[in-house]
């Protein structure tokens, strides 16, 4: 087995990074200073543009360029925020490699960003939305396991991993659960691409996340702590389980609601959304599907909390998203130690697996 070439995979290949691990967009964290950490140290990292002010969103592109001299990096974006499609117009202007998504669009859309050489790469959760993602016209595949943090399935990885690589032809990415050399020696071994983190990369002292809040996920020690809620925005949302959680799950449904209008109408105001796109939204809400007009509302909560925690560092007024990975981690490297740890750990375990196979061939070589 020639160690040297493991690491080098279709992510790497048509990512332009020298190692298959991608930093994943989180809401807050994922900065122009921690994507261009993980460019610099090799990996590749996405934009979190669902969070980043449409006045400042070019600026943070150029920043990352600047940097690194390249633009091989990933913007993320969601089709319901008011300049989904000015992230579309900045990722073909700019030549980025790719853009991530999860509830992405439509296939004009992701044809127009193909024909630009812009890589499509959505975030799944199940099988059937792996399969239709590839069908608009996915250049490869995010699969993130229940074990992830944030909004995740119900899948665990080490199954939604094995479905999606019988079902696809494109490149596959493992997410959820994975944080150091043995879970990426794991990953490629079984058949993936490579691997994709997010609260790895969070914890890391590159993160911009508030020394408060990063001390609520270093002080996790139990993957129990890490729990699955319904309560924030009506869809199952991995995370810490603090006291704000604790109260805000006592609430009544009224109560959730209030909040849920209080964080919308805080929302439109920190993303300069216009009055009517949010009716435009709410009205469309009610064309798709009356019975999930109070999810959309209610969807309004995860920003507006999330920014107590992650950017004004009062971890206990906000909520915590984490894998469970988090009760497996105890330091904040650098993002380049990381990635040399990541990358030298996983360089083991081929080794040890190389000179199994070889003690093996040897052995029934004997034996004939």
């Amino acid at each position: 087995m020639a160690i040297e070439h493991v690491f080098q995979t279709p992510v790497t290949e048509r990512l332009g990074c020298r190692y298959p691990i991608i930093q994943t967009a989180m809401g807050w964290v994922s900065d122009a200073h921690l994507v261009t950490a993980t460019t610099q140290a090799g990996g590749f990292g996405f934009l979190a543009g669902a969070t980043i002010a449409e006045d400042a969103l070019e600026g943070q592109i150029q920043q990352i360029i600047a940097a690194t001299g390249s633009r091989n990096f990933g913007l993320n974006f969601h089709m319901f925020q008011p300049n989904a499609m000015q992230c579309v117009d900045l990722a073909i202007r700019y030549q980025l490699r790719a853009v991530s998504y999860g509830r992405g669009p439509d296939k004009a859309t992701i044809a127009r960003l193909k024909d630009a050489n812009v890589l499509c790469v959505p975030t799944v959760g199940a099988l059937k939305h792996a399969i239709k993602a590839v069908e608009l016209g996915a250049d490869m595949i995010t699969i993130q396991g229940s074990e992830g943090g944030g909004h995740t399935g119900e899948v665990p990885t080490s199954i939604l991993l094995n479905q999606v690589l019988d079902a696809v032809s494109v490149p596959v990415l493992a997410a959820g659960g994975y944080s150091n050399g043995r879970g990426l020696a794991a990953a490629l071994a079984a058949g993936a691409s490579g691997i994709a983190m997010g609260t790895r990369f969070m914890m890391t002292s590159d993160s911009p996340t508030p020394a408060a809040t990063l001390a609520e996920y270093v002080n996790v020690r139990d993957p129990a702590e890490v729990k699955v809620t319904l309560a924030v925005d009506g869809m199952r949302h991995r995370m810490i389980n603090n006291p704000f959680i604790q109260r805000f799950e006592k609430k009544s449904g009224l109560g959730r609601l209030l909040t849920a209008l209080q964080s919308a109408w805080a929302w439109k105001s920190a993303t300069d959304m216009t009055t009517s796109h949010m009716l435009k939204l709410l009205w469309q809400g009610i064309k798709e599907d009356p019975a999930a007009v109070s999810q959309l509302v209610m969807a309004a909560n995860q920003p507006i909390l999330l920014q107590h925690s992650m950017v004004d560092g009062r971890p206990n007024q906000g909520i915590l998203p984490s894998g469970q990975v988090a009760a497996a981690i105890d330091n904040l490297p650098s993002v380049e130690q990381l990635m040399n740890d990541i990358i030298a750990e996983a360089t083991v375990c081929f080794t040890q697996l190389s000179r199994r196979l070889n003690e093996s061939e040897d052995t029934s070589s004997q034996s004939k």
